[in-house]
């Protein structure tokens, strides 16, 4: 039986009077990529701060690796939206920036530089670098203390399409290499069933689950079979409760499998594009 890693058991979470978040539970395997997807304001990015342990004001409880989320602990490790590498330090010394400015000489520098494919890159400055790059030193950055769980709050939204494809193998790759549990934060759907063994969809007004997609299909995935796209039909259907008439959609937070599939399921949906 897979060993639990991440046990999720949010009551209520609230900023002021409001309530965000309610009766929000799950579990994370060791090994295990999983997904959380919903609409905005349904708490996705709130989850990855209680989980990290940047935020302690909820009711609930959360263990992480047998204890409760410690901020900076060496467990789990964090990669953002945008890279934040700090502009005055090497690519190298952003890497091994837990270690302070001579982490960039730790032998773990070099090798994750090199899995991530900025070998040569040791020495330049962010300002250098393209965006994918950027993304690329990030996922190093967050791998170095080796953490159990790696936590990505929407890491390729900021990138092109295919930048976006090629990140997302990395990602796969690295952290096959490493043994490391991925927690993932998307708005799109394609990249969630790609990506992942479940996807966890949350509702809004307040946050609470709605279900999960289990994504039973072996690595490597082909990004066009169609039973990845069946499968996002199913994680559409958990966030609009099978009505996608009343889903404000954007065309650009899904794929183009799935944009092709709903439009012939649902003749009357019209994208914003």
């Amino acid at each position: 039986m897979p060993q639990q890693l991440v046990d999720v058991a949010v009551r209520e979470k609230s900023f002021a009077a409001k309530t965000v978040m309610l009766d929000v539970d799950f579990q994370v395997h060791r090994g295990e990529i999983v997904s959380l997807v919903g609409p905005s304001g349904c708490g996705k990015s709130t989850l990855l701060r209680i989980i990290s342990g940047l935020d302690r004001d909820f009711r609930g409880k959360v263990v992480v690796n047998g204890h409760a989320p410690v901020l900076h602990s060496r467990d789990v490790g964090l990669v953002f939206q945008e890279p934040r590498l700090l502009p005055w330090l090497t690519v190298a010394e952003n890497v091994g920036f837990d270690l302070g400015r001579k982490g960039g000489a730790h032998p773990k520098v070099k090798e994750l530089l090199s899995e991530v494919g900025l070998a040569d890159f040791a020495n330049a400055y962010p300002k250098q670098l393209s965006g994918g790059m950027a993304q690329r030193v990030a996922i190093a950055r967050g791998l170095f203390t080796q953490p159990a769980l790696l936590l990505l709050d929407e890491p390729f939204s900021a990138v092109d399409a295919f930048t976006r494809m090629r990140l997302q193998d990395l990602l796969l790759s690295v952290a096959a290499n490493h043994g490391t549990t991925l927690l993932l934060i998307t708005h799109d759907i394609t990249e969630a069933i790609y990506l992942s063994d479940r996807v966890i969809a949350l509702t809004s007004h307040p946050g609470r689950l709605s279900g999960e997609v289990r994504v039973d299909i072996p690595r490597q995935r082909d990004r066009r079979s169609p039973e990845l796209a069946l499968l996002e039909r199913e994680a559409l259907a958990l966030l609009t409760d099978g009505r996608p008439d009343y889903f404000a959609t954007d065309a650009r937070e899904f794929g183009p499998v799935l944009r092709q599939a709903v439009v012939h399921e649902f003749k009357n949906l019209q994208f914003a594009v």
